[in-house]
């Protein structure tokens, strides 16, 4: 008895696509290689306060952002799973950051790119994200990203990506150089090998997947703290263990989300901090105060974070180690978070905050 044809929608991936595919999948390594082993920083604290504090620099990728992982895996989620073929156009639904990365990997394989975004992205980033040849697709209606995005895949044939849905799926969390491996190989000849705490943000929830999995399967005592912007829905989906929760679009680009996204794993997450707008960028602002380095809005939420958590830690009398990432450059971002007269512009007032980071900074206390 013969075996059945295959059926037409499989024969995209046909002898020659595979070869395709064999070389799409080989680029992608071969920038995991050149790339995947960005710095950790320590962030300068008083010494006799006995903690040490560590910034994964993810600003280093070759497109500039903690999104550059993200984006190597979906990419190679998709092709290894047949969903991106020779021609294929390539969709997301992005803020920005992952978009940059994904358009870079796009171009890198010959394929077309497409980003759904909402209006009020950076120009910034647009201009980065065309810089590497994708295509910007501009909604204003940020809650429309995702149908639309679906709607472009399926009017050319394409993939969307569909990073809030797949981002803790597609990394290898036991390993194979990802953020945490990277983290603990580093932090191997440190006074404190093993940190106290990992802070990070949640926008996808795949770098909070990737971390808390991590940290339980290597049997680490690590706890994870997840850093939320004002008004995101991750934080009352977590607190009320309700995943219908809903929020609003965030300022802070790149994290806080207005639904509890599919790849937000909740019950790995030990503790979460609800920050502030103002908060995030006058911290932000102080990194650069401190350490002459302009980072994102989103790492100023996860120093926010991190820096109460630092505090508890000396209030205890308790010496150890905390990690949190520098996610992204504050060069895209200098018509916005560092404009004085754009934050004015959003009624922030980051002075308030600004007294309780110098209060930290002289004292180790958090007030």
């Amino acid at each position: 008895m013969s075996a059945p044809d295959r059926p037409a929608h499989l024969d995209r991936c046909d002898d020659d696509g595979r070869a395709w595919l064999e070389r799409a999948v080989a680029l992608v390594e071969a920038d995991a290689r050149r790339s995947a082993d960005t710095h950790l920083l320590v962030y300068p604290l008083p010494p006799e306060w006995g903690v040490h504090l560590y910034l994964k620099d993810e600003s280093t990728h070759p497109t500039g952002s903690l999104k550059h992982r993200l984006a190597r895996s979906l990419f190679l989620h998709a092709l290894c799973s047949g969903w991106i073929c020779r021609g294929s156009t390539v969709v997301e639904a992005s803020s920005g950051s992952t978009a940059v990365s994904e358009a870079y990997f796009a171009r890198m394989l010959g394929l077309p790119f497409v980003a759904v975004m909402p209006a009020s992205t950076s120009r910034e980033k647009i201009a980065l994200i065309e810089g590497q040849g994708g295509r910007c697709h501009l909604v204003t209606d940020a809650g429309t990203v995702y149908d639309e995005a679906r709607r472009i895949a399926g009017e050319t044939g394409g993939h969307y990506l569909d990073q809030f849905t797949h981002a803790e799926r597609a990394t290898d969390w036991r390993g194979n150089n990802n953020i945490a491996e990277s983290v603990f190989e580093q932090l191997s000849a440190e006074e404190h090998p093993v940190p106290d705490w990992v802070v990070v943000g949640a926008g996808t929830g795949g770098t909070s997947a990737t971390i808390g999995r991590y940290v339980r399967y290597r049997r680490l005592p690590t706890r994870l703290a997840v850093v939320d912007p004002e008004g995101s829905a991750f934080f009352p989906g977590w607190r009320d263990a309700d995943p219908t929760a809903t929020g609003r679009p965030s300022r802070i680009e790149g994290i806080g989300r207005p639904r509890v996204e599919p790849s937000f794993v909740p019950t790995i997450v030990d503790r979460m901090f609800c920050v502030p707008d103002a908060a995030s960028l006058a911290a932000m602002r102080h990194l650069e105060q401190v350490t002459g380095r302009r980072a994102g809005g989103s790492t100023g939420t996860n120093l926010w974070g991190a820096f109460q958590l630092v505090a508890e830690l000396v209030a205890a009398g308790r010496t150890g180690s905390i990690v949190t990432l520098l996610c992204d450059g504050g060069e895209r971002y200098a018509h916005t978070y560092y404009s004085d007269d754009w934050i004015a512009g959003q009624g922030m007032d980051l002075a308030p905050h600004t007294a309780t980071l110098e209060h930290f900074a002289a004292t180790g206390e958090w007030s």
